[in-house]
């Protein structure tokens, strides 16, 4: 199985009526800024997907941390969000997901 097949497969769904872009969030259960973020998302109806890193298997947030450094060249925090494979937000920055979601519509 490669790396964006365990993705897909461990990943949760959130519907929203927003699914203009392909959204992915990587996130701790017990991270403050993370339960901001889904709530963020949430609040606009943007549809994504989560993984909560620390309710996973060791191995399995290992391959995934490994793959998200090579593929993406940014430090990992949390929360830490993939926009159509191509755009990142490290942390909750809120004027940054507006950006993205903006550039997402047009």
């Amino acid at each position: 199985m490669t790396t964006e097949e365990l993705i897909d497969n461990l990943a949760i769904p959130v519907d929203g009526e927003k699914d203009q872009r392909e959204i992915i969030i990587f996130t701790l259960s017990t991270c403050m800024w993370c339960k901001k973020c889904k709530r963020w998302l949430n609040e606009r109806n943007i549809k994504y997907r989560y993984i909560d890193m620390d309710q996973i298997q060791y191995s399995q947030k290992s391959e995934i941390l490994g793959y998200l450094q090579r593929n993406y060249q940014q430090r990992i925090s949390y929360p830490y969000m993939v926009c159509d494979k191509r755009d990142i937000v490290v942390g909750y920055n809120p004027d940054k997901y507006e950006e993205i979601m903006k550039e997402g519509s047009e």
